[in-house]
C-alpha cells in the first residue's frame, strides 16, 4: 500500500502544480469567461458547439482540477487510513481537501456570479496552501522509508519563528501578485525596478494600478532580501546539516528565479511562458517553506518533550532529597 501511496502522492503533487499554473494561464489569457456564466458545464452544454481558445483553456483547467481533486481526495483518505498514526498526516489531509474545495468554490462563484478583484486575488493563495499540504503529505510518505534524514536536525526557536513569519509574509506577497493580474496592472509600469526609472519617486502621478504594481514589487523585494538574510543565518548556524544547508540553497534559488522572471515579465511585455514560470517558481518556493515549517514543528515538539523531561527529573530529585 505504501508503494501505491507514493505513486498517488506524486501524481497529486504534480497535478496541483498543473492546477496552479492552469489557473495562472486562465487569468493571463483572460479565459475566465471562456465558458460564459455556466459552471460546471460550458455555456450550459456538456460539449460546446462553438469552440474558442478561451473556452479550451477554461474547460481544460476545470477538467484538470476535477481529476486532480479526485486524486487528492483519494490520497487524503488513504493517508489518513494507513499512516494516520504519523502526527501531521491527519491535519495535512484535512487541509488538502478543505482548501482545494474552497478554491474550487471561489472559482465557480467567480464564473456564475462574478467577484471583486480583491476576492479573486485570494484564489491563487488558497490553491497554494492546498498544494503545500499535498506536497508535505508526499514528503511524509516518502520519509517512511527514511529517504530523508530529518532526525538529526534541530531548528532553534528564534529561527522557527522567523520561518513562520516568512511563510505568512509570502502568502501576502502572493496575494499582491495575484492582485496585479486581476486588476490588469501587469504592464502599467514600463520600467524596472522603478515604475519609471527616469523619475522613480513621482508617487503623486501614480494611478491605482501603478500603486498595485509597485506595491507588489516592494513586497517581493522585501521577501527576496529577507530570504537572503535568513540564508546567511542558516549558513552560520546549520552549516554542517546538509538538509538545512542545501534546502535553503534551493529555497534561495527559487526566490531568485522568481525575481528574475518577474523583471522579465516587464522586459518581454508579458510573455506568456515567462509569466507562467513566474507563477511556477513562487509555487516551488512556497513548497520549500512549507517543508521547513514541518521540520520546525517537529523541532518544537522535541524541545517541548525535552523541557517536560527535564522538569520531571528536577521534581523527582527535589522529592528524593526531601
Amino acid at each position: 500500500m505504501i508503494r501505491r501511496l507514493k505513486w498517488l502522492s506524486v501524481v497529486s503533487t504534480i497535478g496541483m502544480i498543473f492546477i496552479l499554473i492552469g489557473g495562472a494561464l486562465v487569468t493571463k489569457t483572460d479565459s475566465g469567461d471562456g465558458c460564459g456564466d455556466s459552471w460546471p458545464l460550458c455555456h450550459g452544454q456538456l460539449l460546446p458547439s462553438e469552440i474558442s481558445p478561451e473556452l479550451i483553456i477554461e474547460l481544460s483547467h476545470r477538467l484538470v482540477s476535477g481529476i486532480v481533486g479526485i486524486a487528492v481526495l483519494l490520497l487524503s483518505f488513504l493517508a489518513w487510513k494507513y499512516i494516520g498514526h504519523i502526527r501531521e498526516v491527519k491535519l495535512l489531509s484535512f487541509l488538502s481537501i478543505t482548501f482545494l474545495i474552497l478554491q474550487g468554490f471561489i472559482g465557480a462563484a467567480a464564473v456564475m456570479w462574478g467577484q471583486s478583484d480583491f476576492v479573486l486575488a485570494a484564489h491563487f493563495g488558497i490553491s497554494l496552501i492546498s498544494f503545500a499540504a499535498v506536497f508535505l503529505l508526499t514528503l511524509i510518505i516518502f520519509e517512511i522509508d527514511k529517504k530523508f534524514d530529518t532526525t538529526s536536525l534541530f531548528i532553534q526557536k528564534k529561527h522557527r519563528i522567523e520561518i513562520y513569519l516568512l511563510t505568512i509574509y509570502t502568502i501576502f506577497v502572493v496575494y499582491t501578485g495575484a492582485l496585479v493580474r486581476h486588476t490588469n496592472a501587469d504592464l502599467v509600469c514600463s520600467d524596472w525596478p522603478f515604475c519609471t526609472n527616469g523619475s522613480p519617486f513621482a508617487f503623486s502621478q501614480f494611478s491605482f494600478q501603478q500603486w498595485v504594481q509597485m506595491g507588489h514589487r516592494l513586497a517581493a523585494g522585501i521577501l527576496f532580501f529577507w530570504t537572503i538574510m535568513f540564508f546567511i543565518k542558516v549558513v552560520k548556524h546549520y552549516r554542517n546539516n546538509l538538509l538545512m544547508y542545501w534546502g535553503w540553497i534551493i529555497t534561495l534559488s527559487f526566490i531568485t528565479l522568481q525575481v528574475v522572471f518577474g523583471a522579465l515579465v516587464i522586459f518581454t511585455m508579458l510573455n506568456l511562458g515567462v509569466a507562467l514560470l513566474h507563477a511556477l517558481f513562487i509555487t516551488c518556493y512556497f513548497g520549500m517553506l512549507s517543508y521547513f515549517i514541518l521540520l520546525s514543528s517537529r523541532s518544537a515538539k522535541f524541545e517541548k518533550e525535552m523541557n517536560t523531561s527535564t522538569k520531571k527529573q528536577k521534581y523527582h530529585s527535589v522529592f528524593k532529597y526531601t
